[in-house]
């Protein structure tokens, strides 16, 4: 075999990617179009997209006819653009984001390729002079890295194995399966974001070559833009903010701002991004200015929105378990750059900066999410392929350098590894008892242990601490296998079928009834629904939604119909239906799925 591999070197690639494209077939791709829209969000920005496509209005994003200033316009456009390319439906929806998924994956892939190497290249003494115990613990010739790395697994350079392992790592964690599949605006701000900043290093680390230098520094404020088109001024603050500290740490800066020649970029950013916030301020006015900045920027920053608030420690949580099973290294991973030696990192090629770049890439976003009041759960997404990376090299150095399989600190996070495995196991085991907490769902438990996915659950997670434990005594450099294998296992065996159960119990009840309304609403009817708004509703039926939040609210919503209009259709829950106040006399059941009622109520019987 390892003849091949050096008569054909291009199996260096074609290899890890053949096995990074079947990784992302499981996680991403295999029945991704197989569940409807999950309310409450993912609705809005599909439903905004269908209404742009049908009313060809590219600027101004509207759900139920109404303007939608949450998000500029760029994931719509995908959508759109997917729309036209595979049908309005549920798999085109997600593309943008299964595809934002897997090309920041294969950026972070061709990255740690080029400049994962970080111990076998970190030979001699830089000019400014290195701290001796440092450069003690950190060195290793290319030549012995390279050995060692085959003995642990043949024919892969520390380089290859970096990049096999962190585009694993950021394929396999619940954040990349759960947002990589939706049609949400996060996975694609964090491609968009994650390869601005991919781009920057990897002109950043081409002193020798100026050309592409250019071109990626070009890269970079390109992709910059389109960040600024999914998410607003957020692309350009996090990458100045990440970028201006790495460098003011490294002691570049007036030399780099040279090479990136920011005035050019800026305009590059500008003639990029701006139109569209001209375009839409002309057309909308002060009501985008308030919205979009007003509410969902400055606000957002500074004050709780749609009552999510949490503690400061909330994406810590978020990102130890959205980061599973990889997260229990990520201490380690950070320890493991040495953030704190900065002689030593200003004595560095900059090729050998990647996993100080990726650190303060991880810090400045967690930091910033940190300090803002409005806590949710994606906002530490465009972290995820930093964390990815300082795993990664942390990995590839303890498989290529024996000495470093000693230090307690790398114990301690495999047996950390093995105490998360043993909790995830026992959640998985006991969620029946609080998955029914759920009012929209409340037979979930009940069916997902009918299928014996609990069971399953504790079974894989159960073998992988079983093979986790023996690795960490007997073979440690193998116990990120036991997490991938584990984690995949998971996926398949239970993740996939949960999907399925969760969204036959909460949202295909609501897609039955749209039908069944869509088919027997009258054209002199209004189609209501009462106690909570389900944005899906808009979507599935085509029709105009009025969303009572307070059910009591019906009677005078029917008495106040103009005289043209017969009365309407309402979904409801069956405890928001009492509520309403209407008797059995004043409307019929015209069908039931789930917790969910659809009943015709007469405008002339509703008093």
């Amino acid at each position: 075999m390892q003849h091949y591999w050096q008569k054909y070197p291009m199996l260096a690639w074609a290899v890890p990617l053949l096995w990074l494209l079947a990784i992302a077939g499981i996680t991403l791709f295999w029945q991704v179009g197989s569940i409807g829209l999950i309310d409450e969000t993912e609705p809005l920005f599909v439903e905004a997209s269908r209404q742009m496509a049908f009313t060809g209005d590219w600027i101004t994003p509207a759900f139920d006819g109404e303007p939608r200033f949450d998000k500029p316009p760029l994931i719509y456009w995908l959508m759109v653009f997917a729309f036209q390319g595979f049908g309005i439906n549920e798999f085109a929806a997600r593309l943008p984001s299964v595809l934002s998924a897997l090309a920041i994956v294969l950026f972070c892939f061709y990255t740690l390729q080029r400049y994962g190497d970080v111990g076998g290249k970190r030979e001699g003494r830089g000019e400014r002079g290195e701290e001796p115990e440092l450069t003690q613990n950190l060195e290793l010739s290319h030549s012995a890295a390279q050995s060692a790395t085959q003995n642990a697994l043949p024919h892969l350079t520390p380089s290859h194995l970096a990049a096999w392992l962190g585009a694993t790592m950021l394929l396999l964690n619940p954040n990349t399966f759960f947002w990589g599949r939706t049609g949400y605006s996060d996975m694609l701000l964090t491609a968009c974001l994650g390869s601005s900043l991919l781009a920057f290093f990897l002109g950043y680390a081409q002193t020798d070559r100026p050309i592409q230098q250019k071109r990626w520094y070009f890269a970079f404020y390109v992709l910059m833009a389109l960040a600024v088109l999914t998410k607003g001024p957020i692309g350009i603050l996090l990458p100045g903010l990440i970028i201006g500290c790495f460098l003011l740490y490294v002691g570049n800066g007036r030399e780099v701002l040279r090479e990136v020649r920011l005035v050019r970029g800026g305009l590059v950013v500008l003639v990029i991004s701006l139109p569209w916030y001209v375009l839409v301020t002309l057309a909308n006015g002060e009501a985008f200015i308030d919205s979009f900045f007003g509410y969902h920027n400055i606000e957002r920053f500074t004050q709780v929105v749609n009552h999510h608030a949490g503690p400061w420690y909330f994406h810590l949580l978020i990102i130890l378990v959205g980061f599973l099973p990889w997260s229990a290294f990520l201490p380690a991973a950070i320890a493991h750059v040495k953030p704190l030696q900065r002689r030593y990192w200003q004595a560095q090629p900059r090729l050998q900066q990647l996993g100080l770049f990726a650190f303060f890439w991880f810090v400045v976003i967690l930091g910033f999410f940190t300090i803002a009041t409005t806590k949710y759960f994606s906002y530490t997404l465009p972290l995820m392929p930093a964390a990815a990376i300082l795993v990664a090299l942390l990995w590839t150095d303890y498989i290529t350098r024996p000495q470093l399989r000693k230090q307690p600190g790398f114990r301690m996070s495999g047996v950390l590894n093995t105490l998360l495995l043993l909790v995830v196991m026992a959640a998985i085991v006991y969620c029946p008892t609080w998955l029914d907490d759920d009012p929209w769902m409340p037979n979930l438990g009940l069916r997902i242990q009918a299928a014996g996915l609990p069971v399953m659950g504790g079974v894989v997670w159960g073998l992988t601490v079983i093979v986790a434990i023996g690795l960490l005594l007997w073979r440690s450099r193998w116990l990120w296998l036991a997490n991938l294998l584990g984690f995949l296992a998971f996926l398949i065996l239970v993740a996939h079928p949960f999907v399925l159960i969760a969204d036959a119990e909460r949202q295909l009840p609501l897609r039955q009834l749209a039908q069944v309304a869509l088919q027997t609403k009258q054209p002199t009817e209004d189609l209501l629904m009462l106690g909570f708004k389900k944005p899906s509703l808009v979507f599935y039926t085509r029709q105009h939604v009025t969303y009572l939040t307070q059910p009591a609210q019906v009677a005078n919503y029917l008495q106040a119909q103009p005289t043209d209009r017969t009365g309407a259709l309402i979904i409801a829950g069956a405890k928001p239906l009492r509520e309403s106040g209407l008797q059995p006399t004043q409307y019929q059941v015209i069908g039931n799925a789930g917790v969910y009622r659809l009943v015709r109520a007469i405008r002339g019987r509703s008093s």
